[in-house]
């Protein structure tokens, strides 16, 4: 199956990790889809993602000490391929893995995504458990000296093993079965390990054969520039950043990112910034608080993802999630831009201010976003470059909509006029 026949456009949810961390559960899960089908579905938002080590007994119980508990215990069948925890995920005893919790989810009319890391478990090649479909057992593919050094929790594999392509079709069999819709793999896409590369390659094969379509997401980053091709040709999507968490320092980086990775933005290929650190976030980390964005960072943050189209994961407890917030995550003129535009580009970035371009797919418009990077509200410098359009009307006298506000300007000259709050960032739509 081709990767490009599904994710056409950039997937949009919700994944457990900003908030809880390696602790959610099933009643959480179950909570934060609820609330997506009654306050987000209608805006394009639909898959919900549990994160890492939800295999992992009594994960979260020595935070103090560790994030991953070293070498502890793990839920595994006798193919060495990791299960859900019964405690934490109660609906997956005796056998039946993540598919009850994915049909709930299915149910609400959204998708299920899990996370996982790259190679086998570290338990499997110890014991020398079995590999479905392989007469290699675990601690033949796996390769000691090629590890993760942030998770414990894995080895990664020697991909020139017959059993290592047996072993991801396996797991992908698997997830197939539960109704998984999405795959989050981590410790992969910048390619720490000399196998890195081919395991990426493998797990793409093993989703082409499960069946199902299953969209694939390489962590963390920052992706390698020069192996676009690579992710471009075996994934839908991929880190161009490492953790990203709510920092006007780290936000402002993006931008950098996003112009190194501009042309590699296509149906079915997504560089990705990463999750949206909005609402309350941390509570498992020890400090439950509210994002350190102001509202207009709020604003360029999402305006900057929605024009580059990257996909779009919400990071918070969405039980908790704030008017504001939500009012900002269901403007439906922004949302749009993920589904209905293409061809964005940075037309100018210095240390005052950005401007980005793109164009509707369905409507003769374009959007202009306009980045005020400045710690004091500013008027914007526009560039008539950036905007080209028939009928001989030069692109400052065309009314325009912004799209935060709602305003309408009866030339964009006016819109521009105004001054841009500190850190913030206006979205325009002009009618050609």
């Amino acid at each position: 199956m081709n990767k490009n026949q599904f994710a056409i456009t950039p997937p949009m949810g919700w994944n457990s990790y900003d908030y809880y961390d390696t602790t959610v559960n099933e009643a959480q899960v179950r909570a934060n889809a609820d609330y997506m089908a009654d306050h987000l579905k209608d805006f394009g938002w639909e898959y919900i993602v549990i994160d890492i080590e939800w295999y992992a007994h009594n994960a979260g119980s020595q935070r103090a000490r560790y994030q991953y508990i070293p070498f502890w215990s793990v839920e595994m069948d006798e193919y060495s391929r990791l299960l859900p925890d019964p405690d934490r995920f109660p609906s997956s005893a005796g056998g039946a893995g993540f598919k009850p919790l994915a049909d709930y989810v299915h149910s609400k009319g959204l998708k299920f995504g899990i996370h996982i890391m790259r190679g086998i478990p570290r338990e499997a090649a110890h014991r020398h458990t079995a590999i479905l479909g392989s007469d290699q057992k675990a601690n033949d593919i796996a390769n000691p000296s090629n590890i993760c050094f942030w998770n414990p929790d894995m080895y990664g594999l020697h991909p020139e093993e017959p059993g290592a392509q047996a072993y991801y079709d396996s797991i992908m069999q698997l997830y197939a079965g539960w109704g998984v819709d999405f795959i989050k793999c981590d410790d992969i896409c910048r390619m720490d390990q000399p196998s890195s590369k081919q395991e990426i390659v493998l797990l793409h094969k093993a989703i082409e054969k499960c069946g199902r379509p299953i969209v694939l997401s390489l962590s963390p980053g920052p992706a390698l520039i020069e192996e676009a091709w690579h992710y471009e040709k075996y994934a839908n999507m991929w880190r161009i950043t490492d953790d990203f968490w709510d920092k006007w320092d780290l936000l402002l980086n993006m931008f950098e990112r996003c112009e190194l990775w501009e042309r590699h933005v296509s149906a079915g290929c997504w560089p990705d910034c990463d999750m949206l650190p909005l609402g309350k976030i941390g509570a498992a980390f020890g400090h439950e608080h509210d994002t350190g964005f102001t509202r207009p960072e709020r604003i360029t943050m999402l305006t900057l993802w929605s024009v580059f189209r990257s996909p779009m994961m919400l990071g918070c407890e969405l039980t908790k999630l704030d008017d504001d917030t939500l009012s900002l995550i269901t403007n439906a003129d922004v949302m749009r831009l993920l589904q209905h535009s293409e061809g964005a580009h940075q037309v100018m970035r210095d240390k005052e201010q950005c401007i980005w371009k793109t164009h509707d797919t369905e409507e003769n418009a374009c959007y202009i976003a306009m980045f005020n990077f400045s710690d004091e509200p500013a008027v914007l410098r526009f560039e008539h470059e950036c905007c080209h359009a028939g009928g001989g009307r030069g692109p400052l006298s065309r009314p325009c909509k912004e799209l935060w506000t709602g305003r309408e300007y009866t030339s964009l000259e006016d819109a521009v006029k105004e001054k841009v709050d500190a850190h913030g960032a206006r979205l325009y739509k002009i009618i050609k």
